[in-house]
């Protein structure tokens, strides 16, 4: 019964995650630490090596699809990796309360800022213009800037410092609340740097199996992760972001942008009574 709990909770977050980008860790670490009482810092964990499977399971439906862009999650997860390092050294310092809290206030920040902010119009590519192609590069060019070469097809990224301190943010967070960090990928990318919210969820997606792996090694060696509890779950997650990461391209951006909220604001809440309990 308890396994099939698991693998059912693994469907759900690994659906859930591959289609807003998130990875599921948003509903696995709520999942374990309330439905089955394991310590937050074990139940991170186990969250790392899900959103490797629901990364593993949807990027590679959205690489085939042409939606992730494949040259600016790569330039973005060199400093989300190292971010995801520093975040993993340093998490078994910290109080797991200072952990809880961290937690519940960033989803509440996020949710907050995606619920207010309008969407973002990319910077169109006029037929004419010859300086990015249908898929993102421009031989016939001489001279390429960087934002040339990560821009994707009808749109043109901007804003490559701030997506570079998002990301190195995001890997810092992912290692110490095993979120994968595309709660903090997805809007970056969205609202920062002009890239549409499809094309950002599935680059995000992509990413994000990266930015587990590095962190997720130093859980490994510190017996942060309990395999009985891995396994059931990273199955369901796999099942359910293979299910997701097929049905993405049929959801309304609207309902999608409007799930992300009210969940990253119900999760955020019960973080933060969570942490009030503990500190109690």
């Amino acid at each position: 019964m308890l396994i099939g709990l698991l693998m059912l909770g693994g469907v759900a977050a690994g659906a859930f995650g591959s289609l807003l980008g998130l990875g599921g860790g948003l509903l696995i670490v709520p999942l374990l630490t309330f439905g089955f009482g394991l310590p937050l810092r074990e139940a991170v964990g186990v969250s790392l090596i899900c959103v490797i499977m629901t990364s593993s399971a949807a990027a590679g439906v959205y690489l085939e699809r042409h939606v992730a862009n494949l040259r600016l999650g790569m330039a973005l997860e060199l400093f989300t990796a190292i971010g995801a390092l520093i975040g993993a050294s340093i998490a078994f310092l910290l109080d797991e309360r200072l952990l809880s809290l961290l937690f519940g206030g960033l989803l509440l920040y996020v949710a907050v800022t995606m619920a207010r902010a309008r969407e973002v119009e990319p910077t169109l590519i006029s037929d004419d213009d010859e300086s990015v192609d249908s898929s993102g590069l421009a031989p016939s060019t001489p001279v390429l800037t960087t934002l040339d070469r990560l821009s994707g097809p009808g749109y043109r990224v901007r804003n490559l410092g701030r997506g570079i301190v998002g990301s190195t943010g995001a890997g810092v967070v992912s290692a110490l609340l095993g979120i994968g960090g595309g709660i903090i990928k997805v809007p970056v990318m969205h609202l920062s740097m002009g890239v549409p919210l499809r094309v950002a969820t599935a680059t995000s997606n992509m990413m994000i199996g990266i930015t587990a792996s590095a962190s997720a090694i130093i859980y490994l060696i510190r017996g942060g992760i309990d395999p009985y509890v891995a396994g059931p779950t990273a199955i369901g997650v796999f099942l359910g972001a293979t299910a997701g990461s097929r049905l993405a391209h049929r959801v309304n951006l609207r309902y999608l942008r409007i799930l992300f909220v009210v969940v990253l604001v119900w999760t955020g809440i019960q973080m933060l009574l969570r942490a009030l309990q503990v500190g109690s």
